[in-house]
């Protein structure tokens, strides 16, 4: 009889029922399986956001009670400095000082028994509120050889006081002040930090956790207090009669675990399911909590529950609405999908398939269609990206061309390396300063026109470029092709590729052989016009001043045969008038300190060297070769002068005790040396003063080098050196 019934009968009553039992099935496999998702992901929620809040709450305490020790540490070191400058400044004795410093040390409350001693870098203890202590060696102690070590930071240990049973955990953080050795150290034990928590620093952190729409972690304390709380922060929960507190008793009785039970918030009018896991701080003796109502996290299931029942309900009129049509659906879909498939062959990508059906036919259409959409997306994503390839590349050529006529039209030398230093590119520029074109020089390294005595400032530059700083104007020499020095100023910067790792460099050179001459002539002709000046003060004003003080001092002498009474006014004059002949001379041996003596740069060197020793009260010492004879006169005012501000700056900056200035020639070259035993100074390119700014800037005049070898309480040696070649007996400069 199956058989013998209609295709359509034998389709809605296999469709109807497989279709019944499976979803039913489906439905109910579905239900249990997201109840079962739903507990688990929200227990899992819950345990790592109380294990995260248990970390915070740990870490966030350590952190205050670290920073706690270390703020009365420093407070406590402040005291010490402010007593051991009254020491210094003769206001009381440093026994005294040192009383007054233990005094408020041990005035100071660290939680409940926390305290401050000091003990020195030998373990003998300083101060101590225990008096026995005092004076007494506690090296034994490892936490002591720790203190002795380090002097300074925090440290965690164990600690048995006299009248304790048993050993307790203990934190210090200790800093040491040097003068009196002392090594200052706030302690406190951990059982005790609770008091020293500032809920305040991880409360907000807290309370930000939020699970469903009214889930919340919250902080219980072994009283019963809600330490942190979206809605019952600082109430009692044992102590209010209108809160169900039983759960409390399992939390404290397990310490860590889970939870569910019914609880009432104040702004809510009937209790709840609440889910809730907790874990437990020993050292604060604080429970921990992460919670959620059920009904929150199983409301789902009702949407679940709705949408299967109306999905059946639709699906059972479906199908028997479609079974009829189910037969005559499934032959002519086929033929249809066939043809299309046939005609696809040919790139026909816009062919689409009308759906008719839900059913297999139906979702067949479907899946053909995406696959056409999807094919003929893919042949559009194609074709556009081909044609944007192409505009890239065209926009490419038109960058590069644009980039490339601005290094052509460049004035200064650009150089473009890889990261090897080979040479990629460099501009029309470089071959017309430096002789070398292109074709010879891509792809090797440019090693062969830095001069040897520029390579450590080179390699300097190099690192600096490849660390991604920029190189700004950085002044050194270069070799021509010739084989002629080139003084240039250097700009650089590093370049990257398109995946964003350093591709090479970028080198900007600046030819300043123009700029360093008329930088030259500019201090010539200033230097001109101070000789000039000091000379007219020595043949001119001085003379003027010797025939005043003679006319003086004839009137001085009739005013006493007179003997009147202006006679000590005259006498005044007299003296005046010889200091300002004095100060006369000393300008214009200032001014003009080598055309103003007869022996040149020897004797002016030892002229300085006796003003310096007389007008500082430090003592100045010269040696030097008295044959030393230089034919330009402007190279050794440009060596007195560095050596006058190098003996100012120890008299008046490094506090030095000795100076000595030394003259010598050596391997053929001049060499000028000027030493202190002063403080010393760090060298900071960009906080130099201006003396050492001027020192090193007439050695470049002057094609000198200038070496400043300073240390910090070791003193200070600035050596000039200028090469040369003596003949007979005196020296001629040769510029570098």
């Amino acid at each position: 009889m199956f058989r013998n019934i209609a295709i359509r009968y034998k389709l809605l009553l296999n469709y109807s029922l497989a279709f019944t039992v499976s979803l039913s099935l489906g439905n109910i496999f579905i239900y249990s399986f997201v109840q079962q998702s739903l507990t688990i992901n929200i227990e899992s929620e819950l345990k790592n956001t109380t294990e995260a809040i248990l970390n915070m709450v740990k870490t966030s305490a350590d952190v205050s009670i670290k920073n706690h020790l270390r703020a009365v540490a420093e407070k406590n070191l402040g005291i010490a400095q402010y007593f051991f400058s009254k020491f210094k400044n003769g206001e009381m004795t440093e026994d005294m000082a040192k009383q007054a410093a233990a005094a408020l040390f041990l005035s100071q409350p660290i939680g409940k028994s926390g305290y401050t001693y000091c003990i020195d870098s030998s373990g003998t203890v300083r101060v101590h509120p225990e008096k026995d202590l005092i004076d007494v060696n506690v090296a034994q102690f490892e936490f002591v050889k720790h203190q002795m070590q380090q002097k300074e930071g925090y440290i965690e240990y164990q600690w048995k006081n006299p009248s304790e049973t048993k050993a307790r955990p203990k934190a210090l953080y200790m800093k040491w002040f040097e003068p009196w050795d002392w090594i200052i150290s706030v302690s406190s034990y951990r059982g005790e930090f609770k008091d020293l928590v500032n809920v305040d620093d991880f409360k907000e952190n807290i309370l930000r956790f939020r699970f469903g729409k009214t889930g919340y972690s919250f902080v219980i304390d072994n009283r019963g207090i809600a330490i942190i709380h979206p809605k019952l922060q600082g109430v009692n929960v044992l102590e209010d009669k209108s809160m169900s507190n039983e759960f409390l008793e399992t939390m404290w009785a397990d310490k860590m675990g889970k939870i569910i039970y019914s609880w009432k918030n104040p702004d809510e009018s009937k209790a709840r399911k609440k889910l809730v896991i907790y874990n437990h701080i020993p050292e604060y003796d604080w429970i921990v909590a992460s919670s959620s109502y059920e009904d929150e996290f199983y409301h789902p299931l009702a949407t679940i529950r709705s949408l299967m029942v109306l999905t059946a309900v639709i699906s059972l009129v479906l199908i028997l609405a479609l079974t009829f049509k189910i037969s005559d659906s499934i032959t002519t879909p086929l033929k249809k999908l066939m043809n299309h498939f046939h005609q696809v062959r040919e790139t026909n990508f816009t062919l689409r398939m009308e759906r008719s059906s839900n059913d297999e036919i139906g979702q067949l259409a479907t899946y053909f269609n995406e696959f056409m959409e999807q094919l003929e997306r893919y042949s559009n994503d194609l074709n556009d990206e081909i044609i944007n390839r192409k505009n890239a590349e065209n926009a490419l050529r038109e960058s590069e061309g644009r980039y490339r006529s601005v290094m052509d039209a460049a004035p200064d030398p650009i150089v473009v390396y890889n990261m090897n230093g080979e040479v990629i590119f460099f501009n029309p520029a470089f071959t017309r300063v430096f002789g070398w074109s292109l074709e010879e020089c891509i792809g090797g390294r440019m090693d062969h026109f830095v001069p040897e005595e520029n390579w450590p400032e080179t390699r300097m530059m190099i690192e600096t470029v490849l660390s991604g700083e920029s190189l700004i104007f950085a002044e050194t020499c270069r070799y021509n092709k010739q084989g002629a020095t080139v003084p240039v100023t250097i700009s650089g910067a590093t370049y990257r590729d398109h995946n964003g790792k350093l591709a090479g460099s970028v080198i900007i050179l600046r030819d300043i052989t123009n700029a360093r001459r008329l930088r030259k002539q500019i201090m010539d002709i200033a230097d001109s016009e101070r000789q000039k000046i000091g000379q007219d003060l020595h043949d001119d004003l001085c003379p003027h001043l010797i025939g005043i003080q003679g006319l003086g001092t004839v009137l001085k002498s009739n005013l006493e045969e007179e003997t009147s009474r202006h006679t000590q006014l005259s006498a005044k004059i007299v003296v005046l008038i010889a200091d300002a002949i004095e100060k006369a001379r000393a300008l214009a041996r200032g001014l003009c300190p080598v055309h103003l003596v007869s022996h040149g740069l020897f004797t002016a060197l030892e002229d300085l060297a006796a003003r310096t020793a007389t007008t500082s009260g430090i003592p100045c010492r010269y040696e030097g070769d008295e044959h030393i004879r230089l034919n330009e006169n402007s190279v050794a005012t440009h060596l007195y002068f560095i050596a006058q501000e190098a003996a100012a700056n120890a008299v008046k900056h490094a506090r030095a005790s000795e100076i000595r200035i030394d003259l010598f020639q050596s391997r053929g070259a001049l060499n000028l040396s000027i030493t202190d035993n002063g403080r010393g100074f760090v060298r900071n390119e960009s906080l130099n003063g201006i003396g050492l700014q001027i020192m090193e800037y007439r050695a470049k005049i002057i094609g000198a080098t200038i070496e400043i070898d300073t240390r910090i309480d070791l003193g200070t040696t600035i050596r000039i050196s200028i090469k040369n070649q003596v003949k007979t007996g005196e020296m001629n400069l040769i510029h570098a």
